[in-house]
């Protein structure tokens, strides 16, 4: 199965891409992001650009970000079911619970499949609110966007952690493994660079994110 070809894909899960913000300089920046990670250097890739502003460079890397944990879980989805995955784990020590603060605001116990799904919604509700990430050329970002960040990819983070640790052997059969460690690799850079994710979150995947962060 392809990586970016549908297969027989959960729908509902896999979303369609998301576009960079349009406003201000999210196109632009978006191709920035493409032509960097071209040269194949991600530690480059990841650097805010000179003259940059921080909060646009977040917001189009977020939606980066969003789409390729998309892509990765959606060649999943035949594979990671409520009945393989009764609970959101990583690994016999790490279980997620979900809850959004709003609709579900007590965490609650969820299969791995109904967490990705809650945490794909949430994300694209953020994403889709102009007074959080603003679409409009000159619209400020909220006083609270980084912490909004920073939410956002400790629970993409999750994402990862689940895929590695219940569904690395499924992704070497179908000879996706290289792709998901470029796009981790990018991921844990990222979010180095920026300190968006305490260390203590990243616990369960972290002696592979130490090798990616050569500590």
């Amino acid at each position: 199965m392809s990586l970016f070809g549908l297969g027989s894909r959960n729908q509902k899960t896999f979303r369609p891409k998301k576009s960079a913000p349009s406003g201000s300089k999210g196109a632009q920046l978006q191709k920035h992001i493409d032509a960097t990670l071209g040269s194949g250097n991600l530690k480059e890739a990841v650097r805010l650009p000179p003259g940059e502003d921080l909060n646009e460079w977040l917001a189009v890397n977020t939606v980066d970000f969003f789409n390729q944990v998309n892509i990765l879980y959606g060649t999943l989805t035949e594979f990671c079911t409520a009945q393989t995955c009764p609970t959101m784990t990583a690994g016999a020590k790490y279980e997620y619970r979900w809850a959004d603060g709003v609709t579900i605001k007590k965490p609650i116990e969820v299969s791995a499949p109904k967490y990705v799904e809650y945490l794909m919604d949430w994300i694209e509700t953020q994403l889709d609110d102009e007074s959080i990430f603003p679409q409009k050329l000159g619209t400020s970002f909220p006083p609270n966007f980084v912490d909004v960040v920073k939410t956002i990819f400790k629970r993409l983070f999750r994402v990862y952690a689940h895929i590695y640790h219940s569904h690395f052997q499924k992704i070497i059969s179908l000879k996706e493994e290289a792709h998901l460690n470029t796009c981790f690799k990018h991921f844990v850079l990222f979010t180095w660079e920026f300190r968006l994710i305490d260390k203590g979150e990243l616990a369960p995947l972290y002696e592979l994110v130490e090798s990616i962060l050569q500590l």
